[in-house]
């Protein structure tokens, strides 16, 4: 935790993903954000896994540091009490649809005089309103055709090749780094005189765009049909996972002619690397193109080089010839891993979490070295922060929000539950 936006307060209204984790990376510097959920919880709040008292630990992560109100989202009151609050705020972040009422427009009329000129991030599926989620625009985006076995025969199309999802929702991920992104650029034009600005970030987009400026679409579109699969290779350098005389599985890359020369040197493969680029009319330290155009020789020069060695061996060769490489670990196994987690600064201890379960929690990825972070903040209960926030925000009075309460637009914490 670092205090570098804690003059900013943000409403967040989200469920899922992208749009929680765009309100944590802003939480996380400091900003005061409180999201705003119907009182049972909004769709992720019961998000597998489950402890055994039934809370989410995707939940819990994706809301560390953040404030929680719970209204009645259904009712048109509790829909009011959420709309006037982003307008007093001024900011918000949201994956409701446009046409919901917590419309930009509704915002912005919802403002007063006094009030910051409306901001707000809305996170949509594709840009022509259809809807989308990270698993249906990885489907749309090519990559999980391009992943699997290299052995795999070759020329099948979509309809027949079996694609390889991944497990990781990447582009969910992304799009919350980018909206917060978009969100703070959104305030500095803000704050420059600009006005207030409503950003619209389609996941759609935000996949399909990434893959354009990965230069896959142009690589597409230029060779004029699509990349073959690769396995655990890398795609138009040097690298592979590799198998130690001990079983072990370990990952090494040489983008370089540093890591190409640290890799031979730690593997002892000089002379048949030399026998092979008298063979072919190649010099390997050239770059690039030579390592991945010959990259299945090459590979079993060195797979055969590990076949001789312990990993432990070779992972201290690798590591004095400076190489890039890692040992694959189960999550389980990284999960406990010193270097990992249990030694990282980026991690702290435990707060005290809803779920009641202890586990180091994550700071800020970013380090600022001239700064000393804050330990990890917890997540809110649902509703921890209602009465809070309506005083604070909107004014009311301790017997206002009673009321509230009494007739079920406003829920107060679910500690107890």
């Amino acid at each position: 935790m670092y205090q570098l936006l804690s003059n900013l307060s943000i409403i967040e209204v989200s469920s899922f993903v992208a749009s929680p984790t765009a309100g944590l990376y802003c939480a996380q510097m400091g900003a005061e954000v409180i999201r705003v959920d119907h009182k049972a919880g909004g769709l992720d709040y019961d998000r597998y896994m489950l402890t055994k008292e039934g809370r989410s630990l995707s939940w819990e992560n994706l809301n560390r540091a953040k404030k929680s109100v719970a209204l009645d989202l259904r009712s048109g009151e509790g829909r009011e009490l959420c709309v006037e609050l982003a307008a007093k705020t001024g900011q918000c972040i949201t994956n409701l649809p446009e046409k919901s009422f917590l419309s930009h427009a509704a915002m912005k009329a919802a403002q007063s005089g006094d009030a910051p000129d409306m901001t707000s991030v809305r996170i949509m599926g594709w840009h022509d309103g259809r809807q989308a989620m990270d698993f249906t625009v990885n489907a749309a985006s090519g990559y999980p055709l391009m992943t699997g076995p290299e052995e795999w025969p070759e020329g099948l199309g979509a309809e027949t090749a079996p694609p390889v999802n991944q497990v990781l929702p990447a582009w969910d991920f992304i799009t919350g780094a980018y909206c917060a992104f978009a969100m703070l650029a959104a305030l500095r034009h803000r704050d420059g005189g600009g006005g207030g600005s409503e950003v619209r970030v389609p996941l759609g987009d935000v996949a399909i765009g990434t893959t354009a400026n990965a230069g896959l679409m142009a690589e597409m579109l230029y060779r004029g049909g699509d990349r073959e699969r690769l396995g655990n290779a890398i795609w138009g350098a040097f690298g592979r996972d590799f198998r130690s005389k001990d079983g072990v599985r370990f990952m090494v890359a040489a983008l370089t002619s540093k890591q190409w020369h640290g890799l031979v040197e730690a593997f002892g493969v000089a002379d048949p690397i030399s026998q092979l680029e008298t063979q072919v009319g190649v010099q390997f330290s050239d770059g690039d193109d030579p390592r991945f155009k010959h990259r299945h020789a090459l590979f079993d020069i060195f797979q055969n080089a590990a076949d001789g060695h312990d990993f432990k061996e070779l992972e201290a060769r690798m590591a004095a010839a400076r190489c890039t490489f890692e040992k694959y670990r189960t999550a389980h196994e990284a999960a406990n891993d010193p270097a990992l987690v249990g030694d990282n600064p980026m991690f702290g201890p435990s707060p005290a979490n809803p779920s009641g379960f202890e586990y180091p929690a994550p700071r800020s990825f970013a380090n600022l070295p001239q700064q000393t972070p804050g330990d990890p903040a917890p997540a809110p209960y649902l509703g921890q922060h209602s009465e809070e926030v309506l005083a604070e925000r909107l004014g009311l009075s301790t017997g206002a929000i009673g009321k509230l309460v009494d007739a079920g637009t406003v829920a107060l914490s679910d500690k107890d539950r």
